[in-house]
């Protein structure tokens, strides 16, 4: 089984190359979620999302343990948030095949949250 270590080192890495095409390559990454010709509000909000992505993986990485808690709490919240918008994604006209990645991606991004979330003691 995969331990709440390991799950939340490999969100991180998810999240950070994730993130980081997104800021690198925004156009690249539209492309491959279904968009040929991407607006500039488009690739306004692939940064905005790489921002975040990157700078809640590094924070997952980090020593801290209040900051690293923190981002744990972050990602749970962010990654059920992305699943749902994935989910209604393919109900308002992204097509079946993207919207099917977004799924798995933000759903198996969600399964890593909760596995990387620290075991309470009793």
């Amino acid at each position: 089984m995969l331990s709440a270590r390991n799950a939340r080192t490999l969100l991180a890495t998810i999240r950070i190359v994730n993130g980081g095409a997104a800021l690198a390559a925004p156009r690249l990454v539209a492309k491959r979620l279904g968009s040929d010709d991407p607006s500039a509000a488009t690739l306004y909000a692939l940064r905005l999302f790489g921002v975040r992505t990157v700078l809640i993986g590094l924070d997952l990485l980090r020593n801290d343990g209040p900051v690293r808690r923190n981002a744990l709490r972050a990602a749970l919240l962010v990654h059920a948030s992305d699943t749902y918008a994935a989910l209604t994604a393919g109900r308002e006209g992204v097509p079946a095949r993207h919207a099917r990645m977004l799924q798995a991606i933000s759903g198996l991004n969600t399964v890593l949250a909760l596995r990387a979330q620290p075991r309470r003691r009793r």
